[in-house]
Formats: structure tokens, sequence, C-alpha cells
């Protein structure tokens, strides 16, 4: 049910309560952009500042017309596959299977560093009290069982491998950042909830993710239950984190979550609760740099990648 981040689903769109996960786009950008309701993830990223490069290729275009004109009579007949020729490129949230996976995008720009794993200046009480109440909003595409209420481990590590149709992403969730969402992640990884699942929205300018764990893969649906919010004041996001996604409402947090393998100047609303191997990260690079699927029309600069990737399986240990 949650989306990173527009994408809080980092539940491409972005997620929220029958909102896609993660919406409302807050700062470092000077102003907000509205995430869809139903929708899990976070914010949006900002829009391409790409209005003057059309006036401009209008401009050049126009005075190309115009020499052409007077040699080639009749060249300004109506022609209505000429009237699209200045739309701007669409983009869609349904993968392209004939895609190949070399498709480069040559305008994706990746850090090389990752950024430092956050940590509680105060650490959790260990146990930690954690409740997954039921949820009142969102689809629930595939229900699942919520872990067991009451005291949780909140700390030590555990490795997990997602196996995936481009490649392995390896994680490391961390019980001392978030237990509850450490406890969740690994319930829902047991039960098989994540198998067969799209990863839903790719981001690649501003907001640098791919986010991914709603079986319907629109970016709505959740296990049917939700996770708290696991929130502290020094949490960065940037390349390597893995977050939660959720909708406007706190607390509504369930299955999406989103890997970080850039970019992400986001407002700490969203629960890290791991971080992303580097072998993980060259698979996310890949799929970065193939960029977008725009077939289906024009969108915020997000949604589903053009390599498509598939969870296989969930390896804990």
């Amino acid at each position: 049910m949650s989306q990173p981040p527009q994408p809080g689903e980092p539940e491409g769109q972005v997620p929220g309560s029958g909102t896609p996960q993660g919406q409302p786009y807050q700062q470092p950008y000077p102003q907000s952009y509205p995430q869809q309701q139903g929708w899990y993830g976070p914010p949006q990223p900002p829009p391409s500042s790409n209005k003057t490069a059309l006036w401009v290729g209008l401009g050049v275009l126009g005075l190309v017309v115009a020499i052409t004109g007077f040699v080639a009579p009749g060249f300004f007949l109506s022609d209505s596959k000429s009237d699209g020729a200045v739309a701007a490129p669409s983009s869609s949230s349904a993968p392209t299977s004939s895609m190949p996976e070399t498709a480069p995008s040559s305008s994706v720009r990746i850090p090389a560093d990752r950024v430092p794993v956050p940590k509680r200046t105060t650490p959790l009480a260990d146990p930690s009290e954690c409740a997954y109440p039921a949820s009142t909003s969102g689809e629930v595409p595939k229900k699942a069982t919520p872990p067991a209420s009451g005291p949780t481990p909140a700390s030590g590590t555990t490795a997990v491998t997602i196996k995936t149709t481009v490649g392995d992403i390896g994680l490391t969730l961390d019980s001392a950042l978030a237990p509850c969402t450490v406890a969740n992640f690994l319930s829902l990884a047991r039960q098989g909830y994540y198998d067969s699942t799209p990863c839903h929205r790719l981001a690649t300018s501003g907001l640098q993710m791919l986010q991914c764990g709603d079986p319907a893969g629109t970016g709505t649906g959740g296990p049917g239950y939700t996770v708290p919010d696991e929130l502290f004041p020094e949490i960065k996001y940037g390349r390597g984190i893995l977050a939660m996604a959720k909708t406007q409402a706190p607390n509504s947090g369930g299955s999406q979550f989103f890997m970080v393998f850039g970019d992400a100047e986001l407002p700490p609303e969203y629960t890290v609760f791991g971080s992303i191997s580097d072998a993980g990260l060259q698979v996310l690079d890949k799929v970065a740099r193939g960029g977008v699927d725009e077939s289906q029309g024009v969108g915020d600069g997000t949604g589903a990648p053009r390599i498509p990737v598939t969870f296989q399986s969930v390896a804990i240990g």
C-alpha cells in the first residue's frame, strides 16, 4: 500500500491512503506537487525545466519551415501527423516487455558515492512495541497475515537477497532503525508476498529511486494492514538507502518500499529500514539507465521502468 519515494510507495507514480504511497511533494523544492489519491510513495520529483527548450525548439522549427516553404510549395498543407510533432514525451505505468535491456538513457546522471546509513542519536527501547492495525483504505490485491503485535527486537541486522528478472539485489535490514518495519518486511518475505510482483515506479531525475512491493503494480495496493512510521530527525536519503513508501496519511505504510540509487532530497517522512548492497546498486543503475517507459502518455516524469523488474523470490540470510 505504500510507495519513496511520489517514489511515500520511496507505495510511479506515488502512493497514499487511497492515494499512491508517499505523496505531497515538499521542500527542498520551492513548490509542492500533488500526489495521486490512493498512491503510496515518496513525493514526485520536481518537473524538468524543458519549457524554455520547447520554445527554442519551436523557434528553430519555425525558421526551418519558413525557409523550406519557399523551396517546396505545399509544405504547409494540413497533416494530422505533424500536429503532434512537438508534443511532450509521454510516460507509462506499464512496462514494455519488448524493450531491450540495453536501451540507454544518456540523460540519467547517477552519483557514484553512497550516503551513510542514518543512525538514531537516541536508541529505541529493545525490545520495542509494534502493532499492525487493519487498513481502512487502499486496495488489497493480495492479503497477507500481519506480524505478531507486541515486543519486537530493536537491535541486529538481517541480510536479504531479492532475486529479480534483472539481477540479485542484496539488502541489509537494520532493526535498530525500524524494528516494526523490519519485522513486517521479513514476515511478508516468508509468506512469499513479494514473489512475482513488479517494481511499478522508477524516478531518474531529482528523485532517483525504484519503488516496488505492490502486487497489483499500480502503486495503490497493500497487504490489508498498516505499518507504523518509525521516524527520527537524523534521517537522510541518498544512494544506497532502503525506505518505506506510504500515503499522505501518517502510519500508512504496508508492503511498498523504495530503493534509492541516487539523489533524494526528501523530508524525513519515510521510514529508513536498511541499505542496498553495491552489487544491488549496480542492478538498479542498469534499470535507471534504461529510463522510464513513456509509451502511455505524459506524466510526472516517473513511471514503470523500460527494463521491467519483477521479483522472483526473497531469500533471508
